[in-house]
């Protein structure tokens, strides 16, 4: 009896989800435009082309000056923008219309001397800023070295890891958050119709007959479960295809962590239903998760690179998880005997199955089941 009906709730939705031409734009052409735009403004943060222009000023040629010159025109990633040194006031002024990312002032006498390092105030932290200045501080150790005649007894000697195949890029990490970010907000957004039903009346209706709420909510976790399957196949064909993402998929861990992560947003849209008794107040909770876990859960940034006093609420976030499952799954080809992969399915089951509980209690109650 309860299969059958569960069967028959199944349908319904079904019917009710491709007749309902929002919930296609939303749940499968809205994240493919969203996805699209992230990939074209962080696209190119981790594809290794990383340069810097800088101008260099030589206000007293010498010696010291001419070595420093020669070093920073043969260093790869940094541009100089006139071949011949330019003026202070000229560098200056590059500068300070972000013409050129940093000027270099040479030493004006050899021996003890300063090295100047002029920045737009505006970039200070950035990372191109960071990144011409360790360059500069190692030149200047190195010069100091040969001017004692010390040579370097120390070096450092780095090699990246991964459990990634070698040409995985920051649009694989970029895409595989943004999936995980479409099935998580489509199954935050998508039980908004069960507070439309509310409003219409037909939960009290359905409330008068044999029907069981609990079903009701499942079928519909499972109708956006089969919504899942749709958005992972129009975003990853977007990012293979577009922007030449590359992935590397392991089968089991995949489906594992995408069943899972989708029945439990689609669990949390559930409890957002069970105690809204307008769409404009389920949007609002739904919104509210959404952003908090979007910039906080990894999708477009590792979450170390958060600062340290907000390292802990990622932890508590099952987007972190399912992110992390899909990345797995996708790109990183992770098996399944990973004790972080089952933990991080741990943490989202308790999410899911507290989530469903108290909604399925919440609906059972008549204040709110016989709200019209």
């Amino acid at each position: 009896m309860a299969a059958k009906q569960f069967a028959s709730m199944f349908a319904a939705q079904v019917k009710m989800m491709f007749r309902d031409k929002q919930t296609w734009f939303w749940s499968v052409f809205f994240p493919v435009i969203l996805m699209i735009l992230f990939m074209i403004i962080f696209g190119g943060g981790g594809s290794g082309n990383f340069k810097a222009t800088i101008a260099v000023a030589d206000p007293s040629p010498n010696a010291s000056s001419a070595m420093l010159l020669e070093q920073l025109k043969s260093i790869p990633v940094l541009e100089v923008k006139d071949e011949q040194p330019v003026s202070i006031e000229q560098g200056k002024e590059w500068v300070e219309n972000e013409d050129v990312d940093a000027l270099i002032v040479l030493p004006g006498q050899e021996g003890v001397s300063d090295v100047g390092l002029y920045v737009n105030r505006a970039n200070e932290a950035g990372a191109t800023t960071q990144a011409v200045s360790s360059i500069l501080n190692t030149l200047v150790q190195q010069a100091n070295l040969s001017a004692v005649g010390a040579t370097a007894t120390y070096s450092v000697s780095m090699e990246s890891i991964t459990s990634a195949a070698d040409d995985v890029k920051y649009q694989d990490f970029l895409l595989t958050g943004m999936i995980g970010l479409s099935v998580a907000q489509g199954g935050l957004f998508g039980m908004v119709e069960i507070v439309d039903m509310r409003k219409r009346g037909l939960l009290k209706r359905m409330r008068m007959t044999p029907a069981k709420m609990g079903l009701f909510g499942l079928a519909g976790m499972f109708v956006r479960l089969m919504l899942g399957i749709i958005q992972i196949v129009c975003l990853a064909l977007v990012g293979v295809f577009a922007f030449g993402a590359t992935l590397h998929i392991n089968v089991f861990s995949l489906l594992i962590a995408f069943i899972v992560g989708a029945l439990v947003f689609s669990a949390m849209g559930y409890l957002f239903s069970s105690f809204s008794k307008t769409m404009e107040a389920y949007m609002g909770m739904a919104n509210i998760a959404s952003m908090l876990m979007m910039f906080l859960s990894g999708v477009f940034f590792p979450v170390n690179t958060l600062p340290d006093w907000l390292q802990i609420v990622p932890k508590l976030l099952p987007l972190t998880y399912f992110v992390d499952g899909m990345r797995d799954g996708l790109i990183y080809a992770n098996g399944i005997l990973s004790s972080t992969f089952w933990m991080g399915i741990g943490i989202m089951s308790i999410w899911g199955i507290v989530c469903y509980l108290i909604a399925s209690v919440v609906y059972k109650s008549k204040s709110i089941a016989a709200t019209r």
